[in-house]
């Protein structure tokens, strides 16, 4: 004899099949034009209180990350003379150090999802102290590049990938101003660091001028004391529902399951099957291709045009100090009413900007309008960084935002690896360096029109997706008596599987129907 159904397990079947009917509703309508829903087994995030105190950290802990390779140029001529280097041999330091620094990404972003935030920055900090203690003891160029660059990157790309993501725990609506104040670590950092290596340099030598750089990295350690996990409130029985999920998945997969698994985790090649990103990286590729030879030639082409030595490195102090501005003042704009949905838009009109100053820097003859062109690039670039991972978080989410970033950064350093060196072939080639600000300022334009007319087709299909998918829902012969088609479930299966075991049918505040996450704002 069949045994009847109990009422509440009815009614818990049935509020499954209406929060997985109603996914896809809620997918497309939150990600056109509106940042990123938060997961289904997530709380809102408190968007503030000790959120604050998490972004100083990120400040701390990203300013160090951009700066440092930046800064140790300036120990690079003294270490060339000591240690017999060219200036080739020498300049692969800070190369090397930011090919790890980005490579290391997806490493980066399976520790951050096991260990969390806090361990990981301050493990970030001790790797980043000693490679720094440890290359004052060099004695040949090649144990720097493994002290300085390998060390060092890896603690460098530890700082700045777990930053950025528990950025994206605690901020939700104040997103971009918490990330616009946590990448204005990078200017301040550079104006700070620039002056103090060139005094310690002169009073203590390259060897002792590390020593003392080494322990003020260790600061990247309180830095991430500061990154508290976000205790997030969830219902017992939900807790027991996804552990009992979960143990009885890790029971019914095969060894070779679990190892696709694995390796899924550590680089996640399902990303590139999501049009919104493609877009993000292509347009981000080209900008990272051009956007830093003309900080390395800026003032070597204020001396070609008869600029005294002195000032032509004021150039990049004045540029600095604009960024420090712009990028917290970025966010400030991004996180209004009217840019916020718009985000992705406003990123490629930032890479647009950028590109024109490049474009118009050969014309600047005269001090004064290379000056301007200083204030005007650094306007630009601080746009740019202050958005460039916001709008990979609008796109990607909470959740999946740690593996996207590192899946980001580790194809970043490739073009941050060619762009310089393509720039100074130019320079080898003419003569001239009013060559690669053409190159760089068209294809950073490029990159940024693109951004521009790709996402107005991006948005575009997704209404008509969404458009389609409604109508389809409608039909009798695709739809069931709750609505939920199949090529739904495919759509969205993990999303779908887990959105109805955190909900509570009862609550309203939990209901997949309720107002646009864009009321809000």
């Amino acid at each position: 004899m069949r045994k009847p159904e109990r009422p509440h397990e009815h009614c818990c079947c049935r509020a499954t099949r209406q929060a997985t009917g109603s996914r896809w509703k809620e997918v497309t309508s939150e990600r056109i034009m509106s940042p990123a829903a938060t997961d289904a087994t997530e709380s809102k995030p408190p968007d503030g209180g000790w959120g604050w105190m998490v972004v100083v950290g990120a400040h701390i802990s990203i300013g160090f990350a951009y700066s440092t390779p930046k800064a140790l140029s300036i120990f690079f001529k003294d270490i060339q003379d000591d240690l017999g280097a060219s200036y080739s041999e020498i300049a692969w330091i800070s190369s090397i150090m930011l090919a790890v620094m980005y490579a290391g990404g997806p490493v980066s972003g399976v520790l951050v999802k096991r260990f969390g935030s806090r361990p990981i920055v301050i493990v970030g900090g001790l790797m980043c102290g000693v490679s720094m203690v440890t290359a004052s003891f060099g004695r040949s160029i090649v144990y720097l590049y493994l002290s300085i660059g390998i060390i060092g990157g890896c603690g460098l790309c530890f700082n700045l990938n777990a930053s950025l993501t528990i950025i994206s725990k605690y901020f939700l609506s104040k997103r971009p101003l918490a990330n616009g104040l946590a990448m204005a670590g990078s200017p301040v950092f550079l104006c700070f660091l620039a002056p103090l290596n060139q005094f310690l340099l002169g009073d203590f030598g390259w060897r002792g001028s590390l020593l003392i750089l080494g322990g003020m990295m260790l600061n990247c350690c309180v830095a991430g004391a500061l990154m508290r996990p976000l205790t997030l409130s969830c219902n017992p029985s939900t807790v027991a529902a996804l552990k009992n999920m979960e143990t009885t998945t890790k029971r019914n997969m095969s060894k070779k399951g679990r190892c696709l698994t694995n390796a899924r985790k550590f680089l996640d090649f399902s990303f590139f099957k999501d049009r919104g990103f493609i877009i993000y990286l292509m347009g981000n590729t080209m900008y990272i291709f051009g956007a830093y030879a003309p900080i390395v030639f800026l003032s070597a082409y204020a001396v070609s045009q008869g600029v005294e030595e002195y000032s032509a490195a004021y150039l990049l102090s004045i540029m600095g100090f604009v960024d420090m501005f712009v990028r917290p003042g970025t966010g400030l704009i991004a996180n209004s009413k009217w840019i916020r949905p718009r985000i992705q838009y406003f990123f490629g009109f930032a890479m647009i900007f950028n590109g024109a100053c490049h474009l118009l820097c050969p014309m600047m003859t005269s001090y004064a309008f290379l000056v301007a062109y200083a204030v005007f690039f650094g306007v630009g670039f601080g746009m740019v960084f202050a958005l460039i991972f916001e709008c990979l978080m609008d796109l990607m989410g909470n959740q999946r935002f740690p593996s996207a970033v590192g899946l980001v950064t580790i194809i970043e350093c490739f073009p941050m690896l060619l762009g310089p060196p393509t720039a100074g072939l130019l320079v080898d080639l003419y003569g001239d360096y009013k060559y690669l600000f053409y190159m760089c300022g068209a294809v950073i334009m490029s990159g940024g029109l693109f951004l521009i007319i790709m996402n107005i087709y991006h948005y575009h299909m997704l209404e008509k997706e969404k458009a389609e998918h409604n109508g389809a829902q409608r039909s009798p012969e695709t739809g069931n008596q709750d609505g939920v088609s199949l090529s739904e479930a495919q759509r969205e299966p993990t999303e779908a599987e887990s959105a109805p075991m955190n909900r509570d049918p009862q609550d309203p505040s939990t209901d997949d129907t309720g107002p646009d996450i864009t009321d809000h704002f």
